[in-house]
């Protein structure tokens, strides 16, 4: 069994690594949430993910404060990161659309081609974003993967869920998983996501994903990737991931989480070409040779070439032989069973022998 959003099945093998650019931390109203979904569709991404909340519903306490770092340029024009504090509620509210915005936005989506999902943390919010919206995916944040009450409501409402685990214990892992399939949910992606912003890579852990392959064999395995650049995304699909979620900006000097390590624009579309091109050079599991590369090679593979002229009725002997390029005789295993019986046609000395010749 395998994952799928919007009937496309999400599976490396089957159908290739399932790309997701996230706009959801980096947009800023809705003009720019659709620029990103464009830069998202032009980038050749199969996806845009947004974050559905509301900072005053969510935020108890609106002083709770969150580290982060941003990038900017020192005196030697280097890049170089800076952290900085702020309040959690105050990056949140950054992230909010109206509902209105969001019929927009999901509109929007659908008319450039690109599938859209988004995060959400109530279950009415769930309702408006499966039954108004007609979303096809639901993610739940890392900080929910222990609310199986949510789990349990998001899994019953017959869409695609994604989990992100973020730093939960696996045995947690285990159980939102558990919770979803006993609400009849079999269309399960887990994430591994690491923590940070930006993540330090020792704290990555990719092969988590090789263990989370093992334990839930039947649902897509994915990376959510918060480090700069990308080549953690690119060892996270040589060890199978199925899906990769990075984030997107319109300008990573923004002064704002997330901005940071995230793609620009004009990088978007190198991302997912590498990724692609990963694909590619991974093949087979089984060793396969075009028959180009067969033809080519014996060109440096060697034959046995006689180094003296053989007439009709000599005997084969393997002194009278030395091999050498191109091998475009017969081989070295062939040759065992030319030794000893007679020549019935000249060969002249440098000439390669073949099955004629006896």
């Amino acid at each position: 069994m395998s994952a799928t959003i919007n009937s496309k099945i999400v599976n490396q093998k089957q159908a290739g690594t399932f790309i997701v650019l996230e706009a959801g931390p980096t947009h800023t109203g809705i003009e720019s949430a659709k620029q990103l979904a464009k830069v998202a569709k032009d980038s050749g991404a199969d996806g845009v993910k947004y974050q559905l909340l509301y900072a005053d519903r969510l935020m108890a306490d609106k002083s709770v404060m969150f580290t982060y770092k941003y990038l900017e340029l020192d005196e030697s024009g280097n890049e170089k990161f800076v952290p900085i504090e702020e309040r959690l509620y105050d990056i949140l509210k950054r992230r909010e659309l109206s509902k209105e915005e969001w019929k927009e936005l999901k509109s929007y989506c659908d008319e450039i081609g690109i599938v859209m999902f988004t995060t959400a943390t109530y279950t009415d919010e769930v309702d408006f974003i499966v039954d108004e919206l007609k979303v096809d995916s639901i993610k739940i944040n890392s900080g929910d993967v222990n609310d199986l009450e949510f789990i349990k409501y998001c899994a019953s409402k017959g869409v695609n869920i994604q989990l992100d685990t973020g730093n939960a214990d696996i045995w947690e892992i285990e159980q939102a998983v558990i919770t979803a399939e006993e609400a009849g949910c079999e269309n399960i992606i887990i994430h591994l996501c690491p923590s940070g912003y930006p993540t330090k890579e020792e704290s990555i852990h990719l092969r988590m994903l090789e263990t989370l392959r093992l334990m839930f064999p039947k649902y897509g395995i994915a990376f959510s990737d918060h480090s700069p650049g990308w080549d953690m995304d690119i060892a996270a699909v040589a060890l199978g991931a199925d899906m990769i979620e990075k984030t997107i900006t319109l300008d990573r000097f923004t002064k704002s989480c997330e901005h940071s390590f995230s793609l620009e624009p004009q990088t978007a579309e190198k991302f997912v070409k590498s990724i692609r091109n990963v694909e590619l050079a991974l093949g087979e599991s089984r060793r396969t040779i075009p028959t180009d590369v067969k033809n080519k090679r014996k060109k440096a593979r060697r034959s046995p070439y006689a180094m003296k002229d053989l007439k009709p009725g000599e005997t084969i002997r393997r002194e009278d032989f030395e091999f050498k390029r191109p091998g475009f005789g017969i081989t070295s295993e062939e040759f065992d069973y030319f030794v000893g019986k007679s020549v019935s046609k000249s060969i002249e000395k440098g000439g390669a022998i073949s099955y004629e010749h006896i």
